[in-house]
């Protein structure tokens, strides 16, 4: 007998996120953690658009909007040249400035509501995947599940006691990161300083300020070390009067070479690392937790189609190389090596050109992740705009469609004649229902050409019709089936 359908190890951002998805999905999920609280400190202090829209379709983006401010430029690489997130097709064109401790608390109220437990204090030490079902043994006893997920970060006991690779390169530099009060405020300003042997970044919360510089040498991180090396990068020295957090970070870049194997699945840190130019942890396991929520769900309850568990693979790790890649680039034109100014010099002119500083940005928020060849309509593989609709009278919109967690079939050609072959609404005609997707006769006045449009349960565009473009590549019923199954109403 099954203890529960599928255990989350690791109650960090990527675990949180996914026990929310499973909740909402029906499925009997425990989450279990080793740690008994969460730490009082943490290094992510960023939600981007990507995960804001994520959260928005869950209808709970306004609980982590209400918790910090949000500005309209993010850095890539070269501190100077900021990028203009305004140029983002996104409802969230910012980045919004909260502590992932107080992420990973607003998830666990959504959690709790959704009704899965947590338990704290659980620490895993073996993993037995058999051919029906996976043991996790942990410090509080045995449990019995149809898959465990490993989101217990970078050092991934699931990942480890499951003996999936995690091929990269080793840490090579690394950074310090310091939470203090300075003794005078305004020895230091907010952004940017570029010293006589560095550059300092620093970055004001609540009563302290966190100071962000290259680590010089490998000593224990002390108060005197950091103040050291601050004067190193600076030429002077900035006294600190009180001390809440010091710590480092390398530049590390390893990626699992399965997400899944068997019936163990990894998100989040336990699936890749990176430099932690961008600030995109966070963001990036949220992402990998929404796509995988669904797909397990529908899997554990008998009514995945083939191959679905597989697409988390074939599109996360896809999206992880991209984030590997594009931190690593970053770091480059960031660091100190005066072989470099010259591309950096060119590189920071460029980003300065409307469509290379809109393609940059969307690229490092997630705003642009498309899952798929990228063939056909441009909205195939994106996550669906979110359109402004009218459903049976009342104003909503895919986002607001989108907060049970189902897929979303919209038809906007019900009652018109003719469609676009001369027949009824193609998603009408469908002849084929499923019980992850909801269907509606909808108008949308900022998208007259619109026929139907198929939304996963993650918000991503499963298929799209219009009455002046090119015939979508496959038919609805394909599209339903590849996705949902063949399970007729």
């Amino acid at each position: 007998m099954m203890d529960t359908e599928v255990i989350v190890v690791g109650a960090g951002p990527a675990g949180l996120m996914l026990a929310g998805e499973l909740g909402l999905a029906g499925v009997r999920a425990l989450v279990v953690e080793r740690h008994e609280r969460r730490p009082d400190q943490c290094r992510g202090f960023n939600l981007n658009a990507r995960s804001l829209e994520l959260l928005d379709r869950r209808g709970i983006a306004e609980r982590f909007l209400a918790e910090g401010p949000t500005v309209p430029y993010w850095m890539f690489g070269d501190p100077s040249r900021p990028l203009d997130l305004t140029a983002m097709e996104t409802d969230h064109p910012y980045a919004l400035g909260i502590a992932q401790t107080r992420v990973e608390e607003l998830l666990e109220e959504w959690v709790a509501e959704l009704g899965v437990p947590i338990r704290r204090g659980c620490e895993v030490v073996g993993v037995d995947d058999g051919p029906d079902a996976v043991t996790v043994r942990t410090s509080g006893g045995d449990l019995r599940a149809s898959y465990v997920v490993g989101c217990d970060g970078a050092r991934s006991t699931v990942r480890r006691l499951a003996g999936i690779g995690f091929p990269g390169t080793a840490a090579t530099e690394y950074t310090l990161l310091g939470d203090v009060v300075l003794s005078r405020a305004d020895d230091l300003p907010f952004g940017v300083t570029h010293g006589e042997n560095g550059v300092v970044f620093v970055i004001p919360r609540p009563g302290y300020v966190r100071i962000v510089t290259k680590d010089p040498a490998e000593g224990p991180v002390t108060l005197e070390y950091f103040q050291d090396a601050l004067e190193h990068a600076l030429g002077r020295r900035v006294p600190i009067g009180e001390v809440r957090w010091l710590t480092r970070f390398g530049n590390a870049a390893r990626q699992a070479d399965r997400y899944v194997a068997g019936r163990v699945v990894l998100a989040g840190d336990a699936a890749h690392i990176h430099p932690p130019a961008g600030a995109v942890g966070v963001n990036v396991a949220l992402a990998d937790a929404v796509n995988l929520g669904w797909k397990l769900a529908a899997t554990v309850q008998g009514r995945a189609p083939d191959g679905l568990l597989e697409s988390y693979h074939a599109e996360r790790h896809a999206a992880g190389a991209l984030v590997l890649r594009h931190t690593r680039v970053q770091e480059l034109l960031g660091g100190d090596d005066p072989r470099l100014v010259p591309l950096r010099e060119l590189f920071s002119d460029l980003a300065g050109m409307g469509p290379v500083n809109r393609y940059l940005a969307e690229l490092t928020t997630g705003v642009s992740t498309r899952y798929g060849a990228g063939e056909g309509h441009p909205w195939l593989g994106r996550l669906a705009p979110n359109l402004a609709l009218t459903v049976d009278g009342s104003a909503t919109s895919v986002a607001r469609l989108l907060r049970t967690g189902r897929g979303v079939l919209l038809d906007f050609d019900t009652g018109r004649s003719p469609a676009p072959d001369g027949g009824r609404s193609p998603a009408t005609d469908a002849g084929h229902s499923s019980p992850w997707v909801d269907a509606y006769a909808a108008r949308c006045d900022e998208q007259p050409d619109l026929v139907a449009l198929l939304i996963r349960p993650d918000g991503h565009t499963a298929w799209v019709a219009t009455r002046t473009g090119d015939r979508p590549a496959t038919s609805l019923d394909d599209a339903l089936t590849t996705w949902f199954g063949d399970a007729a109403g």
